[in-house]
């Protein structure tokens, strides 16, 4: 079993009938950390799982497609952290000691609350145009100052941030700017234009996010659902040290043009089946097509739905 651990492919001997507290505590012992201080993250399910680790064998889900990634710090590096924290509190003087100079760098809780609560994958679509490109716009989201507050302050933790094919997601009477599965399993955000020609607006996108970071507690757009988003909205915006003013004009992902849809951003939190990465469960494969063929096949789809949905008013409308 290979298990992916920061930047780094650990190699595991596989063992018969093992559980998910068993390979806990061998994935603990093989970076020296203590086996409450680490996480694991099984994609597509069941995603993220913490301690006290279940005694659930892994035969029971894991298949030749699963995909494990390992969240946490050896206990050196804690050790290391507090022994910095300790010294720089005693060569500290009470008279000269100004909080608002202390070194945030040195902060372990927020070091350790920031790898707890976060977006422990990051996957762009593989088979859409510069892909890379998408994957540097979903980190630039995940390390966004504020909404790393926003999650740490809700303790969100999501297990995959994801971009969506907008040929999937969009009809002739509305698109979908985001979806939220199964409280955080997924998120997904649409990205790209209708064209596929460019990237739509960072704060744009940046509300969407934390619209559906509330469906991570909240399913329905109720009144406990829009409280919510405007709190992680606000936090967001309190904690924005990076992308403040006017300066995100001269940045790559700007489009002024880009407008955000509180209501329509999409239908509400949902649950349910296994996740495909950049494909719903009844859409064709797009590995290895064009632009101009994914395009194409987005509009053929899209007049598929909508004589499907002329066919369901029909009957109605004639009655």
């Amino acid at each position: 079993m290979r298990i992916q651990y920061r930047d780094e492919t650990l190699d595991f001997e596989d063992v018969a009938d093992e559980t998910i507290s068993g390979l806990s505590a061998r994935c603990a012992e093989r970076i020296g950390a203590d086996v409450e201080r680490i996480s694991l993250f099984f994609l597509p399910k069941p995603g993220v799982v913490k301690y006290p680790f279940p005694d659930r064998k892994l035969g029971d889900f894991i298949t030749p497609t699963t995909r494990v990634k390992l969240v946490g710090a050896p206990n050196t590096e804690i050790k290391k952290m507090d022994d910095m924290v300790a010294a720089s509190r005693r060569a500290t003087r009470p008279s000269s000691f100004k909080p608002v100079q202390a070194n945030k760098s040195r902060d372990w809780k927020k070091t350790q609350e920031e790898s707890r609560y976060t977006f422990h994958a990051i996957e762009p679509l593989p088979y859409l145009p510069n892909p890379e490109k998408s994957r540097r716009y979903l980190a630039r989201l995940a390390n966004d100052p504020g909404i790393k507050a926003a999650m740490r302050q809700n303790k969100f933790s999501v297990g995959l941030l994801t971009e969506m094919n907008p040929a999937e997601h969009t009809t002739h009477e509305s698109k979908t700017l985001g979806l939220n599965r199964n409280r955080g399993e997924v998120i997904e955000l649409r990205l790209r234009t209708d064209r596929y020609d460019g990237y739509r607006d960072y704060k744009v996108i940046r509300k969407t996010l934390c619209h559906e970071l509330s469906h991570n507690v909240w399913s329905e757009h109720d009144r406990k659902f829009w409280d919510l988003t405007k709190e992680i909205e606000q936090e967001v915006e309190r904690n924005d040290t990076l992308h403040g003013g006017h300066r995100l004009s001269s940045e790559e992902f700007y489009n002024s043009n880009d407008l955000y849809d509180a209501e329509h951003t999409d239908h509400g939190g949902w649950t349910g089946g296994d996740f495909v990465l950049g494909r719903s469960d009844d859409a064709p494969s797009e590995v290895g097509l064009s632009r101009r063929e994914i395009i194409a096949r987005a509009a053929m789809s899209r007049q598929q739905k909508e004589r499907e949905a002329r066919q369901r008013q029909e009957p109605s409308s004639s009655s």
